[in-house]
């Protein structure tokens, strides 16, 4: 690769990370050709973005992109896959459904609005997260119940709350 090319490969690598949010590093060495286009089709199909990068190129990318990354430069040794997504669940929900199959890829490690995560042994608790439109729904749940248990409480009772006002008002008389 020529020296233009890699800084054409470093730029465009920089212009991504300082745009998302959320990536993810997977190792996908020991794919067959077969497996590893399964695997993108996989990603198409998610609306996650897959590129097979060289480690230096990325590490200076990520030096570049004006996040604190230094964590995740650790993990750049062997091949490395980065995974590009909107939701942060993604990504690790994919690698997870498809190692049901397959032994790879193994996660190096993700980025997720400022965490960082390092290690295959994070991929579970990566699962977990919720996405953004699961949590305005939990939020949206958790501000209508008390609203939603007043209007049934009043409904449930409103004979009983005439009943009430009824003798109140005959008692003061």
């Amino acid at each position: 690769m020529k020296k233009e090319e890699k800084y054409r490969v470093i730029e465009s690598l920089t212009e991504q990370l300082k745009s998302n949010d959320i990536f993810y590093l997977a190792d996908t060495s020991e794919l067959d050709v077969e497996t590893i286009n399964n695997l993108r089709r996989l990603c198409f199909k998610r609306n996650v973005s897959l590129q097979v990068v060289k480690n230096t190129l990325l590490k200076k990318a990520m030096e570049n992109s004006e996040k604190d990354l230094s964590p995740l430069y650790e993990v750049l040794k062997g091949a490395t896959s980065i995974m590009f997504s909107d939701t942060g669940n993604v990504p690790a929900r994919l690698i997870k459904e498809f190692r049901k199959k397959n032994p790879k890829p193994l996660l190096k490690g993700a980025f997720i609005q400022e965490d960082h995560y390092i290690g295959d042994e994070q991929l579970d608790a990566l699962t977990r997260l919720k996405s953004k439109e699961e949590l305005l729904g939990d939020l949206i749940g958790l501000l209508q119940s008390p609203a939603q248990n007043v209007i049934s409480a009043l409904q449930s009772g409103g004979d009983t709350i005439a009943g009430v006002v009824k003798t109140l008002s005959e008692k003061e008389s």
